[in-house]
């Protein structure tokens, strides 16, 4: 049986739904892989999918697909045309649930859900604990590789689902907007050595760690838990909240938990740290 509106599915009940001719499962691994000059390198999980992959599965290139490969950010969000068009070519149409997962940190599969949720698709879900759990489960597993029929989608975007930086700039000083950075605390409080540019924080924003969603076998964590989480925060008290990170994608699994908390209004800021560090007119500050 297909659910509706499902933000998170079971190991369990996906192997049990395999054969829905409505199902549309994909593996969205992207790997970061440090390198000098850096931070990072961006490496697609294409081979993570050709060594191991959930029965019928099949593979979506987020950062090349899903990502405007002009921008001067990676992983920026294409607009909302190309977005239809690539999400049609992997076999996406109306009636389709879609299920995202990756073999790595959950944030690539939440980036793709974000997307989709965003472009107006609601029937899509994350694979909670993702293919390091169906593995360790002994489920089962193929090698071959899958494709869906390419299909037409047409799509009503969410209007307030993205932010940009000045919108985040504008709530500094809105008291009905909290701003969440999801990185680690010692990123957020400028005391790590990785930065993206400047040390710190957007100044007033609040930190959930991304990592502080998840139990050690990569599941989301409860709700009592995830809500203690975001009402310390203030979160939960405030009408809109925007998520960031380092570049819009680990703040999509923040964004996930406020969905399945059923805060109604909950926005990404696609450029993040990436690009309001560019900017040294852009106020941020650090914490002890």
């Amino acid at each position: 049986m297909i659910l509706s509106g499902q933000h998170l599915v079971s190991t369990e009940w996906l192997e049990a739904n395999l054969d829905d001719p409505n199902l549309r499962v994909f593996d969205a691994t992207v790997h970061l892989i440090p390198s000098t000059p850096g931070p990072y390198r961006i490496e697609s999980g294409r081979a993570d999918y050709e060594a191991a992959h959930i029965p019928g599965a099949a593979f979506i290139d987020l950062y090349r697909d899903l990502s405007d490969t002009d921008a001067p950010l990676p992983f920026t969000k294409p607009s909302d045309e190309n977005i239809a068009k690539a999400l049609g070519a992997v076999g996406i149409e109306e009636g389709s649930h879609v299920v995202v997962y990756s073999t790595t940190t959950p944030m690539w599969a939440t980036r793709v859900w974000w997307m989709l949720r965003a472009s107006g698709f609601a029937n899509v879900s994350v694979l909670d604990g993702g293919f390091a759990k169906w593995a360790a489960e002994k489920r089962p597993v193929e090698t071959q590789s899958n494709s869906y029929p390419s299909a037409e989608l047409k799509l009503r975007p969410r209007g307030n689902a993205w932010a940009d930086k000045q919108a985040v700039l504008a709530a500094i000083d809105d008291e009905t907007i909290c701003t969440i950075n999801a990185l680690s605390p010692g990123v957020f409080s400028g005391t790590s050595s990785t930065s993206y540019g400047r040390k710190g924080h957007i100044t007033g924003s609040v930190n959930v760690p991304y990592a502080s969603m998840l139990n050690e076998d990569g599941t989301y964590r409860s709700e009592a838990e995830l809500r203690a989480l975001f009402e310390t925060s203030g979160a939960m008290k405030q009408p809109h909240v925007i998520c960031y990170c380092g570049g819009g994608i680990s703040a999509t699994m923040d964004a996930l938990a406020l969905t399945l908390l059923g805060h109604r209004s909950v926005a990404v800021y696609d450029g993040s740290m990436s690009e309001w560090c560019q900017d040294s007119k852009l106020p941020m500050e650090t914490s002890a």
